[in-house]
């Protein structure tokens, strides 16, 4: 992904949210144009605030505040349910470990009676690689890690259809994210940038402004894998420590048509866990860029 890219969606993930700004700016100006940036605006600081995305404070005196902090750049998901592999059906433990600085996320599943019963599948930027353990390949002699580069752009979809994903990539796209009414139900559309670049986004909230479904369409229609539709349910602070941050209790994604997850939330860590995730020297020194089509699971 390009820098510029990387350093705008970063700013936006680490530091203000900026709708409330863009808001401010377009006070007293008219036509369709502020209009609709107001309105797209709003729609994305009610979706934040709906997550518990936002942190406000007082710098101290006065009625000065600091501005809207997005507290959401490393997150843990625990589920359980069902996961399908080529079609199968399998009951499954769901473990993601995900960061938006930098772009990463990593997927430990679990599966009961199957033939690949473990497998760690894990993204970072521009690299895609399978863990046999986690952390394999980083030191000699403890676990391996498989280059899997023509899994980046599936794998990083993940990370950004996530509803904290969609209110930061909304925010990231600017000008460009459009805001509807269908249904008595709002809905945003929007570009992705860089390695998702010709991929649109459209995301349903609900009358409390929470994401309720996203899907996503390719410009090139043969990437069934990076066309998704994904619903989330069942609201609530999943934390063992609470952080007022909400997350959905269930998650139904389909991939290219056919079911991908059914997952239930049994526990979320959104107290800013500390992940990383190395590139193996074996991986970054892998030539293949693929853009070929294939599955963000296997």
């Amino acid at each position: 992904m390009p820098k510029k890219i990387i350093l705008q969606i970063s700013m936006i993930a680490a530091a203000a949210l900026v709708c409330h700004s863009a808001v401010a700016q377009n006070q007293g100006k008219t036509g369709s144009g502020a209009e609709a940036k107001t309105a797209a605006s709003g729609a994305l600081r009610s979706a934040a605030d709906a997550l518990g995305m936002l942190r406000w404070s007082d710098i101290g005196a006065g009625a000065s505040h600091l501005p809207a902090i997005d507290v959401v750049t490393t997150m843990e998901l625990f589920a359980s349910g069902t996961v399908y592999n080529a079609g199968e059906p399998s009951s499954a433990e769901y473990h993601a470990s995900l960061a938006y600085i930098p772009q990463a996320m990593r997927v430990e599943i679990t599966r009961k009676g199957a033939a690949d019963a473990h497998t760690i599948q894990t993204v970072r930027e521009n690299y895609a690689w399978n863990e046999s353990e986690i952390g394999g390949g980083l030191i000699p002699g403890k676990g391996t890690a498989t280059p899997a580069m023509p899994a980046v752009k599936a794998r990083l979809l993940q990370l950004w259809i996530l509803p904290y994903g969609v209110v930061k990539a909304a925010i990231a796209a600017g000008d460009k994210t459009k805001i509807s009414m269908e249904n008595d139900a709002t809905v945003l559309t929007f570009p992705l940038s860089g390695n998702l670049a010709g991929i649109t986004v459209t995301a349903t909230l609900d009358s409390k402004n929470l994401v309720t479904k996203v899907e996503t369409r390719p410009d090139n229609p043969a990437l069934t894998n990076l066309a998704t539709e994904t619903e989330y349910s069942d609201y609530a602070d999943h934390g063992e420590v609470l952080t007022d941050i909400k997350s959905p209790g269930h998650i139904v994604e389909k991939q290219g048509g056919k079911p991908l997850l059914d997952l239930q939330v049994k526990m979320v860590n959104a107290n800013d866990p500390y992940l990383v995730f190395p590139v193996p020297p074996n991986v970054k020194s892998a030539t293949t860029q693929a853009p070929a089509i294939t599955s963000g699971r296997k």
